[in-house]
Parts: structure tokens; C-alpha cells; sequence
């Protein structure tokens, strides 16, 4: 009995690593759209290199003044994903964390069409990620979360195109400017050659209310369809933001989660919410 205890004691860590994923942390595309090479980070299930099984996709955004490695260093994306997938509360997928902090800083295309990182993400990144990696390219199993600014990505990504995602969970998300006002003066202060037009048709197309009222029967129908998490924390800078989005949600009748948790701004708080994101989307690749 004592040999076969400290057989089972000396097999554990080789047993313990193989139920463990791993982390890609730096991997390129090149981008014709961007004109350089763009970087990604990538969480891939344990067993993807020992079977031919195809994954859902998560998209993991990161926030301001992060990169591609600020969901793997600080996040600690492999123990939580690896964590959540073990104990059956997550189904295993393939995580993708892409770069927005080279250039140019963000998630949008640029108002004069300079730096365009969102065609970027849905015209090269998408299908690089699905050419490179086995993953399921139906949408049902394709759902995108993010902190911060990469909230921000999260909910625009989402109300802009719909029909490519099952799931959206945007975290302490920067929701953008409410008052055309405040927008028009931040823009101006940025770049005071932008005209009026630019600046209107900006706002219509980075502002949640202009988003929901502009949209057709159809987009809105899409936009219901998707499953939504939101989650802030109650010390969280962006709390009104956050609580706008939820009134705006309600009013156009877009079914959501909605959760406000103790905790600010922190990594404390994304690391708690990620195992909960990866359970929600979960429910939307198994078609809960």
C-alpha cells in the first residue's frame, strides 16, 4: 500500500499537467488592412494536441495600457481556464487574447480611417484564428468578453455585428460618451481638422442609445438573440456608464444579466469574473 501511495504521490504532477492547457503567449498575423504584424496571445484546452476535436472560441479583450499578455500575466487565464474546464463548470475552448496596444491604442477603426483595428479583427483575425486553430467558425460557438477598454470592444463588436457572436460579456466596460456634446469637444481636442459629419457619424455608430434606436427590426432581433453578461463593481470608476448600458438594454427590451458585485477597477475583480464568464458562454455553445 505504501509503494503504490508513493507511486500515486510521484505520477501526480505528470497527471496534474496532463489535465492542464497551455498558453501560446505570443503569436502574429499579418495584417494588410493594419500594414504590420499584429500580436495575439492563445489559451488552447488540454488534450487539443492529442485529439482532432474542434473548440468554441472565446475572445478575450484586454484594457488600457495592457497587451496581448494582460489576460495570461495578470489575468492568470491558463490556472482559471484550466480550473473552471476541471471541475465542469466551463466546457473547454480555445481563448483567444488579441493585441490593441500597438500604433495605435484600441479596439475601433479610426475617425478619418487611418487605423482601422476593427475591420482588422473581423476581416484577418477571425478567420486567421480559424484557419490556424480548430475552431468552430459557427457563431453559436463564438462568444467575445473583455475588461475596460476591452469591454468597450466587447459591447461595440457585439451591437455592430450581432450575428457573430452567441455570447457577449463585457466587464467594468467603458461604455463611451453619452452626451453628443462631450464627444464632439474630445474629438475636436484630438484631432480639430474633424468635421462635423465625421464627428456625427462617429458618435452614431459608438454611442449605445444612436446604436439602439438606429437599428433595424432585424439587427435588433439579432441583438436580442445574443446572450449577455454584464458585470461591474460597485466601486468601479465606470459604474454609470455601466448602469446607463443596463437602463438602455431595458428599455429596448434586450434581454440581459446584469451584475453589480463589491469591487473596483482591479484585476481582483476580472480574476473572479473570468471562471463566471467562461460558465455563461459555456451555456451558449451548449446551446443551453
Amino acid at each position: 500500500m505504501k509503494k503504490l501511495s508513493l507511486f500515486v504521490l510521484l505520477c501526480l504532477p505528470f497527471l496534474l499537467a496532463a489535465q492542464s492547457g497551455k498558453v501560446l503567449e505570443t503569436r502574429t498575423v499579418k495584417s494588410a488592412i493594419l500594414k504590420m504584424d499584429r500580436k495575439y496571445a492563445v489559451y488552447l484546452p488540454a488534450g487539443y494536441d492529442e485529439s482532432d476535436i474542434s473548440y468554441p472560441v472565446l475572445y478575450l479583450l484586454h484594457g488600457s495600457g495592457d497587451d496581448h499578455t494582460g489576460w495570461v500575466q495578470f489575468g492568470q487565464v491558463q490556472h482559471i481556464a484550466d480550473k473552471a474546464i476541471a471541475k465542469g463548470k466551463a466546457g473547454p475552448m480555445i481563448v483567444v487574447m488579441p493585441d490593441a496596444n500597438t500604433g495605435v491604442k484600441g479596439y475601433f477603426n479610426d475617425i478619418q480611417g487611418n487605423f482601422n483595428y476593427e475591420d482588422f479583427f473581423f476581416k484577418e483575425l477571425i478567420p486567421h484564428i480559424e484557419k490556424t486553430y480548430r475552431v468552430r467558425s459557427d457563431r453559436h460557438y463564438r462568444a467575445i468578453s473583455g475588461l475596460s477598454m476591452g469591454g468597450g470592444g466587447t459591447l461595440f463588436y457585439t451591437l455592430h455585428h450581432p450575428e457573430i457572436f452567441a455570447a457577449a460579456a463585457p466587464l467594468s466596460a467603458s461604455t463611451g460618451s453619452w452626451e453628443y456634446e462631450q464627444f464632439v469637444a474630445r474629438l475636436k481636442n484630438i484631432n480639430a481638422k474633424i468635421n462635423d459629419e465625421q464627428i456625427q457619424a462617429y458618435f452614431n455608430r459608438h454611442n449605445i442609445e444612436q446604436l439602439l434606436k438606429n437599428a433595424s427590426a432585424d439587427d435588433l432581433k439579432k441583438i436580442k438573440e445574443v446572450r449577455w453578461y454584464i458585470s461591474c463593481g460597485d466601486d468601479d470608476f465606470l459604474y454609470e456608464g455601466n448602469s446607463l448600458l443596463h437602463i438602455a438594454f431595458r428599455k429596448s427590451e434586450i434581454p440581459h444579466e446584469y451584475r453589480i458585485k463589491d469591487g473596483g477597477h482591479t484585476w481582483t475583480y476580472w480574476r473572479m469574473e473570468l471562471p463566471l464568464v467562461m460558465e455563461f458562454v459555456s451555456k451558449s455553445f451548449m446551446q443551453y
